[in-house]
Order: structure tokens, then sequence, then C-alpha cells
């Protein structure tokens, strides 16, 4: 551990080495048992598949065995003083502080595979107070790092580099979630500090310690990823270009930090340097096509998902029938029998995790109006919008599809469904465009005809939202803040409902604190 370098090549650590990383001495070195646990955790987020979750699950389980072996064990003596006194960290030896380091990132590692199953309310709970002794333990290393004399420095910035990355991850984790999840969590003793979580991950981050990658992933992952779908805010593109930047100077050829500077790029609204550079990181991961409405570019991208991925057959299904909807005008009589045959198969592939199918899973089996434009809605891609060489030509679709359904002569009963799903899209691409008082006749005009609406009620509260937003940048911020407040309280048992309660949270978070302190 001590002649661990963190700079040393992370390049070749992708999925198809995982095996080889497995044969290590992973049932008698924490170290070894952790990093395998790791490897099976990545292969497990990366494919959704029930059996490497399974494995993961079971990885994990030995390496708390092997943890326990090296943690401090106290004598009866000792159990029972700590009834009426506090625990003396400074006893700890550097392996009893590694291991409860080790500790608590497998019990960290292990709950992420809970939070990972689905996002409803239920799950969450579960996760949480699975989670607790995981914080606590995080703690103790916290008191470790605090109040230890450490006899050699380099054993210290590895354990520091942990407790950084920990604590961080925690803080920031748990600021995220709806309020009405935070408030159980406080009740059994969690809290969440955005800021300090920041804080300790750049810390990490800035320490050549073991876990200076782990802090680097997460605040790689939080600002382009996690922020980008699940807020209305952007991400820290300062701290991002810095981290990249000095990355990829040290490992030009590393899958991550190519796929992290693609999503970079993406966020800038620089989409062919986007492309490159996902081309480079992984052929696959070649994301965008549909951004720039270049369908059958974005087919084919679509057909290996389906063809290697195995996280959603389902979703990958949907997403290739509706991109073949948008140029269906071009296809074969074959090519129209494998659209239907692909929207068929939604239902089919959809897969049970804990008892529960997926929400996006859940999401995909519906009526098809601007069906790929509707999904860049709900994973909040439409923040790209504001380049204008992108959302010219979105729009464009979005007129086109309101002025069918406004001239359509055969009356379907969904036809309200339908024009309040296209007039919500043009509403959201408006604001993110910079015609916010357009966009508010739009949302305004899908708000009033929520009784109107059959099956997509999911439209209403996330109209809500989207006015929301715009109240606030015209400065209407107690508007803002009821609007928001509405879409919370008053709505319930839609689609993705979980998902609007995150950006929820962090815009009603962002407003009152801006409130509070508006300079």
């Amino acid at each position: 551990m001590e002649d661990y370098n963190s700079d040393s090549d992370i390049d070749d650590q992708d999925l198809d080495e995982f095996q080889d990383a497995e044969d290590i001495s992973s049932n008698v070195s924490m170290y070894h048992s952790m990093g395998h646990s790791v490897f099976l955790f990545l292969e497990a987020i990366l494919t959704f598949e029930r059996q490497s979750i399974v494995n993961a699950s079971r990885a994990l389980k030995q390496s708390l065995i092997i943890c326990n072996k090296f943690r401090k064990k106290n004598t009866i003596g000792e159990s029972l003083g700590k009834m009426v006194k506090k625990t003396n960290f400074e006893q700890y030896t550097e392996e009893e502080a590694h291991a409860e380091l080790c500790h608590a990132e497998c019990l960290l590692l292990k709950s992420m595979l809970t939070f990972m199953e689905d996002e409803t309310l239920a799950s969450f709970i579960k996760a949480g107070i699975k989670i607790r002794s995981c914080y606590n333990s995080y703690k103790n290393c916290q008191q470790i790092l605090l109040k230890k004399k450490w006899s050699k420095d380099e054993s210290k910035v590895h354990f520091e580099s942990g407790v950084r990355m920990g604590i961080g991850t925690f803080n920031l984790m748990i600021s995220m979630l709806p309020s009405r999840v935070i408030k159980l969590l406080e009740f059994i003793g969690f809290s969440g500090n955005k800021q300090k979580g920041l804080e300790d991950l750049h810390k990490g981050f800035e320490m050549n310690g073991l876990r200076q990658i782990l802090c680097i992933m997460t605040l790689l992952g939080y600002n382009l990823i996690v922020l980008h779908v699940l807020s209305h805010k952007e991400g820290d593109v300062k701290i991002c270009e810095e981290i990249l930047q000095k990355q990829l100077k040290k490992h030009p050829d590393g899958v991550w930090f190519l796929f992290f500077q693609g999503r970079l790029d993406f966020m800038k609204g620089n989409l062919d340097s986007s492309i490159q550079w996902y081309t480079k990181s992984w052929k696959s991961q070649n994301l965008w096509p549909h951004l720039k409405t270049e369908w059958k570019e974005a087919l084919v991208y679509s057909s290996q998902l389906i063809a290697h991925s195995k996280w959603s057959r389902s979703l990958y299904s949907y997403q290739k029938a509706v991109i073949m909807c948008m140029i269906k005008d071009e296809l074969s009589q074959s090519d129209k029998q494998l659209m239907d045959d692909l929207m068929r198969d939604v239902p089919k592939y959809k897969q049970r995790i804990a008892g529960k199918s997926l929400p996006m899973e859940k999401f995909v089996g519906r009526t098809l109006v601007l069906p790929v434009i509707e999904l860049m809605f709900v994973w909040n891609l439409f923040k790209i919008l504001k380049h204008y060489n992108v959302a010219s030509k979105i729009y464009r679709l979005i007129e086109k599809a309101l002025l069918n359904i406004n001239s359509t002569v055969k009356p379907s009963k969904y036809d309200k469904d339908n024009k309040a799903l296209v007039l919500l899209l043009k509403g959201a691409c408006l604001r993110h465009m910079g015609s916010p008082l357009q966009a508010l006749e739009c949302l305004k005009t899908v708000i009033s005809m929520q009784k109107e609406i059959i099956e997509d009620t999911y439209l209403v509260p996330y109209a809500i939202v989207e006015l929301a937003l715009i109240e606030w940048q015209n400065g209407h911020k107690e508007k803002a803040i009821l609007a928001l407040e509405d879409a919370k309280k008053n709505y319930t048992g839609y689609s993705l409902e979980s998902r609007l309660h995150f950006r929820i949270h962090t815009a009603l978070s962002d407003y009152k604190a801006e409130m509070k302190n508006p300079n």
C-alpha cells in the first residue's frame, strides 16, 4: 500500500481486463479484496445485469469479512468503557485505521447497489437506512484522521484521501436527495452539506493519495452527469477543465478521461468535438448524433447498444425504434416491420430488480409523438439548446409536429395528450433558446389542459417546474418558489416522479439560499 503511486497508469483498467484483476489475492489482503470488489461493482453498474449485481454484492460481503479481521478489536472492558466515555482514536494502529476505512468503503458500495436498482421513494429509504452504519464508520475514520499520531506521512495521505472521498461523497449524495427523504434521514442521524462535500472532494483531488482517482471521478461525474440530469443548474466547468487537462496529459488514452472530455464538450455545445472524443474513448459511446438530427448515424449506434449493452434492452429497443420513426418515409418494408417488432419488444424486455420495474423502462411504452425529443427532454438534454445551431433543428421538428396535430382530420382520444406533450417540448425549447414570454404561453396552455390529459399525467408537473424556472429568471422569485412547491406537494403517481423531485429539491435549495443571502 505504501508504495502505491496514484499517478500509475490507469489507461488499461477497462471492462475487458476485469477478469485479470479478479485473480489477485482477494481472500487475504483487505486492499486486494477491496480492489476485486470495486471491479465487480463497476461491472454491475455499467452492465446493470442481475448476475453482475449479485456477484458484486457477494464480493463486497467477503471484503467486509476480511476487513473485520484487521479492524480494532475491543476487550470486554473496553467495550463497557465505551458506554461511559468516548473512543480513544489515538490507540488505533495504522493497519486498524486502514481496515476501518476499507470497511466503510465496502459498506458505501454495497449501499449504492441498492440505490442503482430503481428510483422509487421506497428504494431511497431502504438504501438510506442501510448506509447508516457506513456513515458512522466514515465519521469514525474522520476522528481517527484528526486525533491519531501518524508515523508515516504517506500512510496518512492515503488514509486522508479516502476519508475526504467518503465524507465528501456522502455530503453530496444526501444534499441532493428530495426533501421528503432528507427529513427521514436527518431523523435517523444523517446530514448533508453540499459545499462541505465539494470542498472535501477538491482536497482529495489535490492530494497524491490512493483515492485521488475516486475523488476525480466523483467530481467529474457530479458536475458533468448528475447535475446535468437531475438539476436545473450547470456543472462547474472550470474545475472539470482543470482536472481533465491534468489527467489527459498524464493519461492521453485513458478511456474515462476521454469520455468525460467528450461530455464536457457536449455541455459546451461543441457536438463535433464531443463526438470525436467519444469515438476515441469508445466507439459505442458516440451518443449525440440525435442532437445533430443525423438519424441514420444515430441508428448505427443505437443498434450497437442493443447488440452489446446489457443495461436495459427495453430502453435500447425503444430508442432504436423511435429513431427509425424519424426517418420512417425512407425505410424499406422490412425496416418498417423491424421498427414495429422493436416497439412490441419493449414490454418483453422490461427488467424487474428488487421486485420493481425500472422507471425509465415503464416510461417508454407509450404513444409516439416526437419520441426522440421527448426522451431528450426527460434526460434533461434540452440544456444544450442554448446553443442556437443545435436548437434550430429541434425547434423546427417540434413546430412541424404541432402543425400536424392542429391540422389532423382523424381525431383520437390521445389528441390532447399529444398536443400537451408537443407544447411542453416547445415551451422547454423556447426557455433554453432565450424566449421566455413565448415559452410561458406554451407552458400555461399545458397546465390548463390538465383535466383533458388521459395518460401522460407527468406533463403538468413537468410544465409547472419549467414555468418556475422561467419566473425565477424573470425576477419573479416568490412566484417561482410557489410553483415549485405546487409541483412538489400537489402532484403524485406520475411517470418519473422521483427524477422531477430531484430537480425541484435542487432548485428550491438554491433559490431559498439566494433569497436568504442575496449577495
